[in-house]
C-alpha cells in the first residue's frame, strides 16, 4: 500500500448510530480511512462490524451520524466502491472470464477491452489457466479470488470487504491472506476489512480498530507499524507477538460480555 493520506481520508464516519427497534447495534462510531490506507475492524461476533461496513457501502441506513466518502455524504451505493462478501457471489452460469468482466459488461465497456483486462486480472490473481472454467468448477478460495478480480475490475478507490475468507479452512485461508497481502501492496485504495482473526489483520492491515460488544464502538485504534512489503515471516517477529497480544487484551473482555449474554 502506498503512505495513507489521513488529512483527506477516503471515508469520514462520525458519531454513527445503527438501531433495529429497541436494539442499539453501533453507538456513536467514529471511522476514517486514509487513501492507501489498510484498515482491519475485529470485534466479538454480533457486535455491529458488518453493519458498519453496510453502512459505509451505501447498502444500510443509519439513524445518526454523519458518513461521508471520497468528501461527499453517502446515499446509497457508489460506483468506485467495491464490496467483497464471504461468500463469493459468483454466477455459476457464466464462465470464470466473464464473471471477472461483468461489471465492466454493465458499464458499456467493448468486448475485446473487458475480456483483455479480465485475462489481465486472472494473472493477477493467479487464475490465468482457468478464464474458460465456470465457477462450480473451482475450489472455495479460487471462486474467492474470481471476487477479488471482480472487484479490481471496477478499479474501485475503496474496497469493503466483510470476512471474504470466513468460510474457508485454515490452510486455504491462510494462502488467500498471502495472496491478497500481494494484492493489496500494489494498490492505492482505501480498504476496509472485517474480520475475526487477529493474525489476519496483523498480515494485511496499517491499521487494527477493536469494536466492542454490543452496542458497538471502537475501543482501541492500533497502528501496524510493521515494514512493507510483508514476507511470510513477519508473524513470527517479536513485534507482530507484541501486536497479538495487545489487540487480544483489548478484545478479551469483550468476548466475554457476548458470551455471557448468549449462555
Amino acid at each position: 500500500m502506498n503512505t495513507p493520506t489521513t488529512s483527506d481520508p477516503i471515508v469520514d464516519a462520525r458519531g454513527v448510530v445503527r438501531r433495529f427497534g429497541a436494539v442499539t447495534a453501533l453507538d456513536g462510531v467514529d471511522l476514517q480511512i486514509g487513501r492507501g490506507e489498510f484498515v482491519s475492524i475485529v470485534g466479538p461476533s454480533g457486535c455491529g462490524k458488518s453493519t458498519m461496513l453496510e453502512i459505509v457501502a451505501g447498502l444500510q441506513d443509519h439513524d445518526a451520524g454523519t458518513v461521508a466518502v471520497d468528501g461527499k455524504p453517502l446515499s446509497g451505493p457508489r460506483e468506485r466502491t467495491a464490496v467483497i462478501f464471504q461468500e463469493s457471489a459468483t454466477l455459476p452460469w457464466r464462465t470464470v472470464r466473464d464473471n471477472v468482466a461483468f461489471a465492466l459488461e454493465v458499464q458499456g465497456v467493448a468486448k475485446r477491452e473487458r475480456r483483455s483486462r479480465a485475462d489481465e486480472l486472472l494473472a493477477t490473481v493467479g487464475l490465468a489457466a482457468f478464464g474458460d472454467h465456470f465457477p462450480g468448477q473451482l475450489s472455495g478460495g479460487m471462486r474467492q479470488r474470481v471476487a477479488i478480480a471482480r472487484c479490481l475490475s471496477m478499479q474501485p478507490d475503496l474496497i469493503l470487504a466483510d470476512e471474504p475468507f470466513g468460510a474457508l479452512d485454515e490452510q486455504t485461508r491462510l494462502v488467500m491472506s498471502y495472496e491478497l497481502l500481494e494484492i493489496v501492496e500494489k494498490l492505492t485504495c482505501g480498504v476496509l476489512f472485517i474480520t475475526h482473526s487477529i493474525q489476519e489483520s496483523i498480515l494485511l492491515s496499517d491499521r487494527v480498530l477493536v469494536m466492542s460488544a454490543r452496542p458497538g464502538r471502537f475501543i482501541d485504534d492500533i497502528d501496524i507499524d510493521l515494514p512493507r512489503p510483508r514476507s511470510e515471516g513477519v508473524l513470527t517477529s517479536p513485534a507482530a507477538t507484541s501486536l497479538h497480544e495487545r489487540i487480544w487484551s483489548s478484545l478479551r473482555d469483550e468476548a466475554k460480555k457476548t458470551m455471557s449474554v448468549t449462555r
